[in-house]
């Protein structure tokens, strides 16, 4: 049997503050989506769910939504009514360094 031989990785340079320079990683896209706010509910409850339903969250009316990106909370926003259809307005957003740790977990 022949021993298989492998090209070593070149780890990449970084910034001087020991993070990994994330350029070839800017054109990738990821899921984002908005969280108006959370229940909980009993199997029997989402079955009885029906057209007309009202199902209380765990938020109030005004406060900050969560906006989730590639399944990790990121920012906070509000929303924005634009030429009939909807949208967010960022209100507060993580730091660079947590978004990008984030990312890693």
């Amino acid at each position: 049997m022949q021993d298989m031989e492998f090209q070593q990785l070149e780890s990449k340079p970084t910034n001087g503050e020991g993070e990994i320079k994330l350029d070839l990683l800017m054109d990738l896209q990821l899921p984002v989506s908005i969280e108006l706010g959370r229940t909980s509910l009993k199997i029997k409850e989402v079955l009885e769910l029906q057209r007309g339903t009202v199902i209380e969250l765990d938020k109030r009316v005004g406060e900050a939504l969560d906006i989730i990106v590639n399944g990790k909370k990121m920012a906070e926003g509000e929303v924005v009514v634009i030429d009939k259809q909807f949208g967010i307005r960022v209100t507060d957003i993580a730091d660079a360094k947590e978004r990008i740790k984030n990312f890693g977990q």
